[in-house]
């Protein structure tokens, strides 16, 4: 199996996509001519032509709703926000056209139609460039919302966001373009709305999803040298969410860390913790814990960030909190 990076992987899924299907297009600020901000379109221009991958003006709503419009009438446009930040400009769209219109035209009306595009802090972008906003649309009915954390997942994903029939809010990191992961050559898909086991545990469970699965891991290997069993799940996709590998997971290991970096009120991870306790309260040797980030706009300087994410220090400071060490 090849290894590939994160952005080459998401160019992969999307020209497999076009190849396949001539109704699925991109379209967004510089993905052709400039090969995409983060070069990952790079390419494609050359391939599928101008009509297929189309540049837009510096119009969020505009081109956000052009690709609504194109979904409801048979496209499956795939359309890139240079940051999820810039997605408030468009939210109307995505919120109010694209999550409601199966309903309120009684199923006459679809939007097959992928967001797609970087979230999070990526290192000294100020406030206004590094917020998350997972939260804020897994709070929509309609919407579909995938946070992929390596290359592996983000291929498998993204083709199966291109071929759903709902609209699906697929968020990635700057951070991660470059991580390099195993992908097969051959064709395939991961299914939206199922999280994975990817390290067997018994002492404690932490649940993460997108770049915060690496503080997961961190924190599992400096664990195992202390001689604590973690388990780590990744959540893949947070709405729908697969409550049921988690609860199974807490039967298991009677502890729960969630780590996040959407600041803490109503995020994710609270709604975890509320499911679990529901579901898993005799289980639970401990109450459950968040890491999150903290509850302040993100500052610039790289001190101030570090001390307000979430790491693998404070996701150890929770875990030893759940373990009573």
């Amino acid at each position: 199996m090849r290894e590939i990076q994160f952005r080459e992987a998401l160019r992969e899924a999307m020209s497999e996509e076009m190849r396949r299907d001539p109704s699925v297009f991109l379209m967004g600020e510089e993905v052709a001519e400039y090969n995409g901000a983060y070069k990952v379109s790079q390419g494609m221009l050359d391939e599928f032509g101008p009509e297929r991958v189309i540049d837009t003006p510096i119009a969020e709503l505009g081109f956000a709703g052009i690709g609504v419009g194109a979904a409801m009438n048979g496209l499956r446009p795939i359309i890139e926000f240079m940051t999820y930040n810039f997605s408030l400009v468009a939210i109307d769209q995505v919120i109010n056209s694209a999550a409601k219109i199966l309903s309120m035209s009684a199923g006459q009306y679809g939007a097959p139609i992928v967001f797609r595009g970087p979230t999070g802090n990526a290192g000294m972008l100020g406030a206004q460039h590094s917020q998350n906003f997972e939260n804020w649309y897994a709070n929509t009915p309609g919407l579909k919302v995938v946070v992929p954390s390596n290359p592996y997942y983000g291929k498998g994903l993204l083709k199966s966001s291109i071929r759903d029939n709902d609209p699906v809010i697929f968020m990635e990191s700057e951070l991660m373009y470059s991580d390099k992961g195993q992908v097969p050559e051959e064709e395939y898909l991961i299914p939206i709305g199922k999280a994975y086991v990817v390290r067997e545990g018994t002492d404690v469970t932490i649940v993460s999803f997108g770049k915060m699965m690496k503080a997961a891991f961190g924190a599992a290997q400096e664990l195992e040298k202390e001689g604590v069993s973690a388990e780590v799940i990744d959540l893949c996709t947070v709405r729908p969410i697969d409550y049921a590998t988690v609860v199974e997971s807490v039967k298991k290991t009677n502890r729960l860390v969630v780590v996040e970096e959407a600041w803490p009120l109503a995020a994710i991870s609270a709604e975890l913790a509320y499911h679990v306790q529901r579901h898993a309260f005799d289980y639970l040797d401990a109450p459950v814990r968040r890491v999150n980030s903290m509850d302040v706009p993100l500052p610039y300087a790289p001190t101030l960030i570090e001390a307000i994410l979430p790491n693998v220090k404070r996701t150890l400071e929770a875990v030893n909190s759940v373990m009573y060490r």
